[in-house]
């Protein structure tokens, strides 16, 4: 793309301008070769893959600055339908993103800073791929934006829990969802080269909004000034230069004679308020083993069991069995086998595979099963060893994948039943949940299911609120947390939970099943837009920061506006883009 084109235009509005296109005759085609919207296909998506299948980025190791550089393939796709020009991105991309910032938080402890640049001349990244947006269903474009939202707030909380930081070295022009990329970053580095801009354009040429935090991060992250948002997110050619700079959007500018040097001082800057240790051995994240049923997944400490007939799921997470680990040289040894850190990337696996292969599954059912003493000492060993950088990265793994439970627009129901191990680290599966139904046996306490409250209860697995679940649910008021915290350590029979407000319900053994049936056949039967509107404002009832804005706010707004014709209509701006055809929108403001 000649500079002449990138100074007159956004990246986004010039991105099928390339060699060999035809501009709207190619874009025509492009939406024609799909006859239908592309999550129909019976083809499950995998989130599971490893840096020798990645098709769009390349990783570099040099000792404490790691470099993830982006070279979209654009005949690879995850769908078919568009082509992934000029950088933009769709699903699979950022599958492969994820799996490259993890490996560099497990395999390379050494690595303090992560450069995030692109491979290509003159781009970095032109965002969401438009025409991967216009063929897909609603229901795709709305878990597309929450993983790739989960996935930059993913940088955020390793620079802020691990000391991981993250130089967006933007060597090109970026607009949407790339810009989005960039300030998930901890700093913003724009080469100055007279054409390179940073856009946020949805808005003007698309209808929609920047669907992964673009708004809430300009203002709350990086506090450019409102009325200078406001143009910055109206206009289609994008801020570059002194500008950028001055308006607080990129943190630094440098010329292309001296742009890798800049970059390079910068990361040994960041790398210097780290402390993840120049000398850890790292652990190798073999492939997440999976068994795939018609109606089921099974792996090692995690099963899905789907009933499609009331459009539920059961997920049943198992605790450790046998010796585990208990010292920094057995835990290393075990490597991505150890306990804590297996069950977490099955379970993440789990949730991302039934969010997005299983749409009509609306509600999920949480059980444990298995020694919940063993549950208790693992979390124990997290506890102890957590300022070491292998644990502490296992938290937070377990923090995030968590995190997916609170934000998934599923029912969540957790069932305590005889066997169950609701106790420390599992219990957050309980108090992440819509309701809770524990098993009264007050004539049998052989079977009578417990709940145990631990440490780890008690902060060690934040939610986006930055609130323990139990704070979330007591409101922060002292005197039931209190009331809680008395009883660490205690198994809790269910008439003790249902006093504590820990749980929702206790029925007898008379009427468990008759009450579980009917709330669940209720909850089924009910609107799913409703509950998920709902749910999503009753668990997060509390504080408001950055993170919940951009799941909470934002992603309702997006999920409207992404519905509305002015979008997605016959007409709208999002269908219509790159046709030659211009939006007709309806301007009644509702």
């Amino acid at each position: 793309m000649h500079n002449n084109a990138l100074k007159n235009k956004s990246l986004v509005a010039s991105r099928f301008e390339c060699a060999g296109d035809s501009g709207a005759d190619h874009v025509r085609s492009l939406l024609t070769t799909s006859a239908s919207p592309i999550a129909n296909s019976d083809v499950p998506i995998d989130y599971r893959t490893e840096p020798s299948k990645y098709h769009h980025w390349s990783l570099k190791f040099d000792g404490a600055v790691a470099t993830l550089a982006m070279n979209v393939d654009e005949n690879a796709g995850l769908k078919p339908g568009y082509k992934l020009k000029l950088n933009s991105y769709d699903l699979g991309v950022d599958i492969e993103l994820h799996d490259a910032v993890n490996r560099v938080r497990f395999e390379h402890p050494e690595v303090r800073t992560v450069v995030v640049t692109s491979s290509k001349d003159r781009i970095f990244c032109s965002g969401a791929n438009i025409f991967m947006l216009g063929v897909s269903s609603h229901a795709w474009k709305v878990n597309f934006c929450k993983f790739t939202n989960e996935t930059r707030n993913g940088l955020e909380d390793s620079s802020e829990h691990s000391g991981l930081k993250f130089l967006a070295a933007i060597n090109g022009a970026c607009a949407g969802g790339g810009y989005e990329l960039a300030l998930a970053c901890d700093q913003i580095v724009l080469i100055d080269d007279r054409s390179s801009a940073v856009s946020l354009p949805e808005v003007p040429l698309l209808g929609v909004l920047p669907g992964t935090g673009g708004l809430t991060r300009v203002t709350d992250k990086r506090h450019v000034r409102h009325d200078l948002a406001d143009i910055f997110c109206t206009t289609t050619e994008g801020v570059r230069g002194q500008k950028a700079k001055d308006w607080r959007l990129v943190d630094e500018l440098a010329k292309p004679a001296v742009f890798a040097e800049k970059v390079q001082q910068r990361a040994l800057q960041l790398a210097a308020k780290s402390d993840r240790p120049a000398d850890g051995k790292g652990v190798s994240l073999s492939r997440v083993e999976r068994v795939d049923e018609p109606d089921a997944l099974r792996y090692l400490h995690v099963t899905v069991d789907i009933d499609r007939a009331r459009r539920s799921a059961v997920f049943t997470v198992k605790a450790p069995v046998g010796p585990q680990p208990e010292t920094i040289a057995a835990i290393e040894a075990a490597g991505a086998a150890w306990w804590p850190l297996a069950m977490a990337r099955e379970l993440d696996d789990a949730i991302l595979s039934m969010r997005t292969n299983e749409l009509d599954i609306g509600t999920w059912i949480w059980k444990t099963e298995g020694d919940a003493a063993a549950v208790l000492a693992s979390d124990a060993t997290l506890l102890k060893h957590q300022d070491h950088w292998l644990v502490r990265e296992t938290i937070g793994l377990i923090r995030r994948t968590l995190s997916r439970i609170d934000v998934s627009s599923r029912t969540l129901f957790s069932l305590i039943e005889p066997g169950s191990c609701f106790a420390g680290t599992f219990l957050e599966i309980a108090l992440a949940c819509d309701r809770s139904y524990m098993l009264a046996l007050p004539d049998d306490a052989v079977r009578a299911p417990t709940i145990t409250v631990a440490e780890a209860n008690f902060g060690l697995f934040p939610m986006a609120t930055n609130q323990s679940r139990l704070a979330r649910r007591f409101y922060e008021e002292v005197t039931p947390i209190e009331a809680v915290r008395s009883q660490s350590g205690v198994a809790l029979d269910a008439d003790a939970a249902l006093a504590l407000g820990l749980i929702t319900f206790a029925p007898d053994d008379i009427d468990w099943a008759d009450e579980v049936r009917i709330a669940l056949e209720e909850r089924a039967a009910m609107s799913p837009d409703a509950l998920t509107g709902m749910e999503a404002n009753l668990r997060f009832n509390g504080k408001e920061n950055m993170a919940t804005r951009i799941f909470g706010r934002l992603t309702a707004w997006q999920n409207w506006i992404f519905q509305r014709p002015n979008a997605v209509g016959e007409k709208g701006a999002l269908k219509l883009y790159g046709k030659g055809e211009k939006a007709q929108f309806d301007f009644n403001r509702v």
